[in-house]
């Protein structure tokens, strides 16, 4: 087992998710793991940046697979003895001319972007070390502020979801009720804002709440989570309009993973992709860089 401190960003053979790997590399005083659920794809990506003068390594994870979470823990816990920076990166989003179907696509959308978020948090978070910083990358889509529903459903789901007494066993209870309703047509009657993946990052916004309150009670010192949206990307999720390169978008989320020791915040907090602390609950939002429609 070495000493060594060693960082882990998912979902990262591409998109933002390799720029965090990069700019971890070039700051980050340890070992930096780029994971890819495809094996060929992951080590292409570490190949890709070797060729820059960064030095990642790779590790085969797919965070809808709960063995696949499993084995790449016992290899950090007996390699390394722990982790020490987690980014939560790994996300999926259909099109918006998908023609799947909506079940199929609120299905899978919230099981990748928030249960299996939440399931990976379940398995590494017992091995955080120490001053641990965890990042987890949602959307402006995430802000409590898309409920715009000011009905009574709605006030009382912005109520619940930003409630200091939220536990993740109600988060995930919301976040189910919210699936099945979608499925159903039902889910803007109860106050909940449109797109299944928006949901799914309001649903992380609320889980770092929560994961932050567990974290302060916790007796490892000074453990840190914050989410961070990291602007509209040049990405393939965003078919390429994005404005911003995604070494652009990695700043925020490096800069939060890189957090020195005690400092005193943000905490649970909610980032902006230019490092702006923003109020989750009340806002107001910073002018996003994606064109409004016409």
């Amino acid at each position: 087992m070495t000493s060594k401190r060693v960082a882990v960003v998912t979902g990262s053979n591409k998109g933002i998710g390799f720029g965090i790997v990069k700019e971890l590399c070039a700051k980050f005083e340890g070992v930096v793991y780029l994971t890819s659920r495809n094996e060929s794809r992951g080590i292409a990506a570490v190949k890709e940046l070797e060729i820059l003068g960064f030095y990642p390594k790779f590790h085969q994870l797919d965070i809808d697979d709960e063995t696949s979470v499993i084995q790449f823990r016992d290899h950090l816990k007996e390699t390394y003895g722990g982790l020490d920076v987690l980014v939560n990166n790994a996300a999926i989003a259909f099109k918006s001319d998908s023609t799947e179907p909506i079940e199929k696509q609120v299905t899978l959308t919230l099981r990748t972007n928030f249960f299996n978020t939440l399931k990976v948090c379940s398995i590494l978070f017992p091995i955080l070390k120490p001053h641990a910083r965890v990042v987890n990358v949602s959307s402006a889509a995430g802000h409590l502020l898309q409920i715009t529903n000011k009905e009574k459903p709605g006030v009382e789901l912005k109520a619940k979801l930003s409630s200091d007494n939220l536990t993740e066993y109600e988060l995930s209870k919301l976040m189910h009720g919210y699936v099945e309703a979608a499925i159903n047509g039902q889910d803007e009657a109860l106050g909940w804002p449109t797109g299944c993946y928006g949901v799914s990052k309001l649903g992380v916004c609320a889980l770092s709440r929560i994961q932050q309150r567990q974290f302060n009670q916790d007796a490892r010192e000074d453990l840190i989570v914050n989410t961070v949206h990291p602007g509209w990307v040049d990405t393939d999720m965003t078919r390429h309009r994005g404005i911003l390169k995604i070494e652009e978008a990695a700043v925020a989320p490096s800069w939060l993973a890189l957090l020195p020791k005690n400092i005193e915040g943000p905490k649970g907090g909610f980032v902006w992709y230019d490092k702006k602390i923003v109020d989750w609950i009340h806002g107001p939002m910073p002018p996003s860089l994606r064109p409004s429609k016409k």
